[in-house]
């Protein structure tokens, strides 16, 4: 049976962990290309894949059927042409139409998200990852323990008598993971992840061939930002009855690896928010008064970007913003990217802050796919990547 773990091999990965990832995170920048760990061992029984914090887990096979939660896996996934083997998703109304906003641009790519279950609708019962009886459990046990009904016993139950698990979720903020799982942590970028699942599905040559399309990205950002002094102020925010949820731009983690290479300076930098993020209101907003404003989940169907400039110009305080009387919010995307929403992520990211740069952004239209932006001005090869995905090329 694909990817089964017994329960003493559970054990023996856990204990095993740190000597095993050890260096996995490669010093500098987190967009930087380091080291993505070691490539599979194989042989006639099966292969391993390996992530902090469950250590190595043993395949006999590529997984046929993959729990996920967080979207960055299920677009993981399709990126490594296995999206067929998502059986479940964080609400798929809202994730599966953001990931084919950019599906959309790549010939042949799709993802069938329709009618699979949320593991979060009703919490995180245990009971469903029996049902599902998916060959790996692309989810991090240290945040399984967070939710409630969930000891250890659950998790290791779940590893042995159903699938492993391979994720690792507290990259996302570098924040500190369930204490059960601190000596064995160790935090990756979004692209170390995303080779880590790779070796999952054996698929590493689509992941070397995406990972050179995005070298080729960061290369021409990094070439071409201004100087730091020319930057404009911004911040990343979800408004919400008229409140800012707000996000930093250039800290660590792979929820900001679509703001961080682009080095715009972060209005409120200087705040130390739990989980980076906090919460203010139009009086402080007004005051730091960025030059962009980026709307998180501004892609997704949850939020129509129309109807938010609007209440942001029917508030006294709002109305003043300079960067609605400049028309620079923007709709932004999801922290929880994958490789390919970070691409499009990256480039509709460097658009908005610097148009004079990289070529204007021509906005996005509530329900609509991502723009189409002229070749000329497009800071990735579509054809390029949809090749990759769909062929292995």
């Amino acid at each position: 049976m694909v990817g089964r773990f017994t329960r003493r091999q559970y054990l023996q990965s856990a204990a095993a962990g740190t000597a095993l990832l050890a260096g996995c995170t490669s010093p500098g920048s987190e967009d930087a290309q380091g080291d993505d760990g070691p490539t599979t061992a194989a042989d006639s029984s099966g292969y391993e894949a390996s992530l902090a914090p469950v250590g190595d887990v043993s395949f006999d096979e590529p997984p046929e059927s993959a729990f996920v939660l967080f979207p960055q896996y299920a677009d993981m996934a399709v990126a490594l042409g296995h999206g067929d083997a998502v059986n479940s998703i964080y609400v798929p109304g809202m994730s599966g139409p953001a990931m084919h906003n950019y599906y959309d641009r790549l010939d042949g790519v799709s993802f069938d998200y329709e009618g699979l279950p949320d593991p979060l609708a009703d919490a995180l019962d245990p009971e469903e990852f029996y049902d599902l009886d998916s060959d790996v459990h692309f989810l991090d046990p240290a945040y399984v323990r967070t939710q409630d009904n969930w000891d250890a016993a659950d998790v290791e139950d779940v590893a042995s008598s159903v699938g492993p698990w391979f994720g690792n979720f507290y990259s996302g903020t570098r924040a500190q993971p369930h204490e059960a799982y601190r000596d064995d942590y160790e935090y990756y970028t979004l692209w170390e992840l995303f080779g880590r699942v790779a070796d999952v599905f054996q698929e590493r040559q689509r992941f070397e061939a995406l990972r050179s399309v995005h070298d080729d990205l960061l290369a021409t950002i990094e070439e071409d930002l201004p100087p730091e002094d020319e930057r404009p102020t911004a911040v990343r925010v979800t408004y919400s009855e008229g409140s800012f949820y707000t996000y930093h731009l250039n800290k660590p983690g792979y929820w900001l690896a679509d703001t961080r290479p682009l080095g715009a300076k972060d209005a409120f930098a200087d705040e130390n928010w739990a989980n980076l993020w906090g919460t203010v209101g139009y009086e402080t907003m007004l005051e730091a008064d960025p030059d962009v404003i980026l709307h998180l989940w501004g892609t997704t169907p949850t939020y129509d970007m129309a109807d938010v400039r609007e209440r942001l110009r029917d508030s006294e305080v709002g109305g003043r913003l300079s960067a609605l009387a400049d028309d620079r919010v923007y709709a932004s995307g999801m922290r929880y990217q994958g490789p390919i929403m970070n691409l499009f992520q990256l480039e509709m990211t460097a658009k908005q802050l610097y148009p004079d740069v990289f070529g204007s952004w021509p906005g996005y239209e509530a329900g609509a796919s991502y723009p189409e932006i002229p070749d000329g001005e497009r800071l990735f090869d579509r054809k390029r990547v949809a090749g990759i995905v769909t062929d292995g090329a």
